[in-house]
Parts: C-alpha cells; structure tokens; sequence
C-alpha cells in the first residue's frame, strides 16, 4: 500500500521506516511479534493485524504457572508472547519434578497444539518475569473464521506448519537418541564379550 512520509516521499509497505516495536501502538506491536520466527512467520503483517483484533490482552505476573503439564480444563486457547519471558519444563515421568526444557520470549507462542485439539497440556509453562500476553480462544478463532475466512484459513495453515515443523524436529532428535542408544547397546555388548572371554578359562581352571 503506498504513502507519503512528513517530507512528502513517497513508499510502500516494504520501504516505510521501521519502528521499534516498544514504540508502537499495543496492537500493532502484537501484530508485529505474531509474524516473527517463533510465532506464524508464514502469515502476512496485513493477516496478522486481523488475528490481533480477535485475541485478548492478559498480564500474567511472574511465578505464575500459565499451565501445567496434563492439565485438561480450559485447554482450547494460545497465549501470544508480547513482552516478557516464559519457562517451559517437562517431566521424565509424573513423580518427577520439572526440568527447564527452555526458555521463551516475546514473539513465542505457547498452547497452539490446545486451541487445535483441545486435549491436556503436553507442558508446563512458568511466567519467568511479568508478561504481556494475548490470548486467542477457540470461540475467538471461530468467530474468525467466520468474519475473515480467507484470514482464518490462513492462520490455521500458519499453525500447522510450525505444528508440523515441531514434530519433524521432535522425529530427527528422536532418530539421534536413537542411533546415540544402539552405539552405547554396541559398546556394552563388546566390553560383555571381552569379559566373557577374560573369565572363561578361570573358570574352566576351577572345574
């Protein structure tokens, strides 16, 4: 879309002046964060002002738990990350206690796989200092997709993406601890050998 600056030049919307993002406008500035790497990169800036308008801005105080891991009541949401930074933990097995698996800042989303599927938190997600957050329901996206279907689809496409790039990512690491499991099983089983070999004929000798 094109414009004019104060000087009267003229520009479009990948030559207009950047403004730092605690200089904009809430909305705006949520806009922004929507479309950065951690977030739906796939969508436009354009679509993404459309998705803000349908989230609502939370403040979150830190050391609050946002959600934990398990949990299967009120699940169908994401919270955008605007400002602050959240701890996400995981847990070996259900008596263990939480281990920061990383950390997240503003840009990051959180419960995207929830507000698809509606099922419990696969973890738990910790407010590491205040936060500034904007949550967008499943009622919301409804009425979204309702509103702006072309918009909508979109977003959902956006998040099957990074869905999808969260399992494949989540698959190679799987494969790694894998092929890392089979070579230890290899080095166990050749120092077994070597042992075997050691203590046969001592025990050979006592027969």
């Amino acid at each position: 879309m094109a414009g004019a600056d104060k000087a009267g030049r003229s520009y479009n919307a990948g030559t207009m002046p950047v403004t730092p993002h605690s200089e904009m406008p809430a909305q705006e500035r949520a806009a922004h964060q929507l479309i950065t790497p951690d977030a739906l990169v796939q969508l436009s800036l354009a679509d993404a002002r459309e998705v803000v308008r349908y989230m609502q801005p939370q403040r979150v105080d830190a050391g609050t738990a946002i959600f934990r891991a398990g949990e299967s009541a009120d699940v169908d949401y994401m919270l955008l990350v605007i400002d602050g930074d959240v701890t996400v933990e995981g847990q070996a097995s259900a008596t263990s206690e939480g281990m920061v698996v990383t950390v997240l800042g503003a840009g990051s989303l959180i419960g995207e796989m929830g507000l698809i599927d509606g099922e419990p938190r696969s973890a738990t997600c910790i407010a590491a200092t205040d936060l500034s957050v904007g949550k967008l329901s499943r009622t919301a996206l409804a009425k979204l997709i309702k509103d702006k279907p072309a918009v909508g689809a979109r977003l959902l496409l956006a998040i099957s993406k990074r869905l999808s790039d969260h399992l494949r990512e989540a698959n190679r690491k799987l494969m790694t601890f894998t092929q890392v499991s089979r070579a230890l099983q290899q080095e166990l089983d050749a120092v077994h050998a070597v042992n075997r070999r050691l203590l046969a004929p001592k025990y050979g000798a006592d027969d």
